[in-house]
């Protein structure tokens, strides 16, 4: 279970399917591409912003990708794609501040 004082700082696209996210991904070398890439792609109102959702809290996110950005996956690069409820997103994680 993630702990509720944990907090990451993360970016994401929102896509419509799988095969989009699939087709971005090989295009993403840096955050900068990633944020260039989520201003002309993502369909969330985050996309003007290159995708920045801030330094987030576990309760304020979908699950499946709380579950993603609070694990241990890397930090600095392209993970995903991540289904749930909104569609299908990449996630860039720069900060995770874990708490036991």
């Amino acid at each position: 279970m993630i702990h509720p004082d944990s907090r990451a700082k993360a970016h994401h696209i929102l896509l419509d399917s799988e095969q989009a996210c699939l087709e971005l991904i090989p295009k993403i070398e840096s955050l900068e591409t990633f944020s260039a890439l989520a201003k002309e792609h993502s369909k969330c109102p985050s996309a003007k912003i290159g995708g920045d959702i801030g330094l987030v809290k576990p309760e304020v996110i979908v699950v499946e990708m709380a579950e993603t950005i609070f694990s241990d996956a890397p930090l600095n690069r392209v993970i995903g794609p991540i289904k749930t409820v909104h569609g299908y997103h990449l996630v860039w994680i720069t900060k995770r501040q874990l708490v036991d």
